[in-house]
């Protein structure tokens, strides 16, 4: 349509169904069509989607490109080697290879394990060409096996039903991966994800970096990673909340695989976390660093506001809990909230909470985790870091 073309022209991958004037020929779900402007300009391939409302997305924007087998080896194989460009990447046993979009692989996801790679497609695009993402990631890895976790709910916004099994090599049983000295237990069948969070790695590091003779209380723990990384660092007591009793399951065998940390100084409390920060308030309870990690409150900007008052509430009742002086690390992985948003809601937050605070940081996805400049929908993870005045 008329002027439609705009964002594929600043190299957006998106293509929306209101922006489909025509479709020639008989099209199924995950073939590859050639993408024109309005006046007949080709503007590069992509995948199609007929049940989605992002009914195409850009494999590539050159036009001649042809999408084959050896595109994806090419592509798989650039955005593993672009990993090994950061030297704190290198060494990593839990690593992101694949970042949908912005490794111009759109809809698709892989995380390395140790030698397991976990794949989640998530586009009709990525579905149809499953055997040939495989293969080029055994190439480019030399994995001992993939493991496909393609069950998200974007899936049936495709018209794609949920997969889940080996696609290469045996089941993987029981995966331990070290992350900055700390072993962590990962459930790449049942986890969250792919099993586990690998974006806030570098935040978890900061945290326990943070954490140094602290009182700690992490909110929405899952598995413990900020914990523990907070007892590796030192910290004099960690209170973690969840209200996933598998989660805490997990979290608990985590601290035993790590016997160096001081297990008298951590608490796991099965509780939900708003219900149990009121009653810790009311109890009279103080911290010097709280951590805040919620699962995603508002997955579209349509669930915006609803989203804005929760993370209001969540972090009001941060800052009502927090020592003078403390330390809040607060998170927001829903792509409807922006920063700017976030940054207002926090600071609404303390202004209903009647304290002075700061930001000392802003936060974001690890590396691994890269946000294509012409799309901004993958810098989902944002993060501040506040001191109380």
């Amino acid at each position: 349509m008329p002027g439609k073309e705009r964002s594929v022209l600043r190299r957006h991958p998106w293509v929306f169904a209101g922006s489909v004037a025509h479709l020639k020929g008989r099209v199924r779900t995950g073939d590859t069509v050639d993408v024109l402007a309005d006046d007949g300009r080709p503007l590069g391939r992509a995948a199609f989607s007929p049940h989605s409302q992002i009914r195409a997305r850009m494999w590539t924007f050159d036009s001649e490109e042809i999408i084959d087998h050896a595109f994806f080896k090419r592509r798989v194989a650039a955005a593993v080697a672009a990993r090994a460009v950061l030297p704190e990447l290198r060494d990593q046993q839990g690593l992101r290879l694949i970042h949908g979009e912005s490794d111009g692989l759109p809809g698709v996801i892989a995380d390395r394990y140790g030698d397991t790679v976990v794949l989640a497609l998530n586009s009709a695009g990525a579905e149809k060409w499953r055997d040939a993402l495989v293969a080029a990631l055994v190439q480019a890895t030399g994995c001992a096996r993939v493991f496909e976790r393609s069950d998200s709910d974007v899936r049936g916004l495709e018209g794609l039903q949920a997969r889940t099994g080996a696609l290469h090599g045996s089941e993987p049983g029981a995966i331990v991966i070290e992350e900055h000295g700390v072993r962590l237990e990962v459930d790449v069948r049942g986890g969250h994800k792919t099993g586990f969070y690998l974006d806030q790695r570098e935040n978890r590091l900061l945290a326990g970096r943070l954490a140094a003779g602290r009182s700690v209380l992490n909110c929405f723990c899952y598995t413990g990673g900020f914990s523990l990384q907070a007892l590796a660092g030192g910290a004099s007591s960690v209170l973690s909340i969840d209200s996933s009793s598998p989660a805490l399951e997990g979290a608990r065998r985590n601290l035993a695989l790590n016997p160096q940390l001081d297990a008298a100084r951590a608490e796991w409390r099965d509780a939900d976390v708003f219900e149990a920060l009121r009653a810790l308030r009311k109890a009279g309870a103080r911290f010097d660093f709280i951590i805040l990690d919620p699962p995603k409150f508002a997955p579209s900007a349509a669930h915006a506001d609803r989203a804005a008052r929760a993370y209001k509430d969540i972090n009001l009742l941060g800052f009502r809990l927090l020592s003078p002086g403390g330390l809040l690390m607060t998170y927001s992985c829903s792509g409807g909230i922006g920063l700017d948003l976030f940054q207002k809601i926090v600071a609404g937050a303390a202004g209903d909470a009647g304290v002075d605070a700061r930001i000392l940081r802003r936060l974001a996805a690890a590396p691994d985790h890269p946000a294509a400049m012409a799309f901004p929908e993958g810098e989902y993870l944002k993060g501040l870091l506040c001191q109380m005045v």
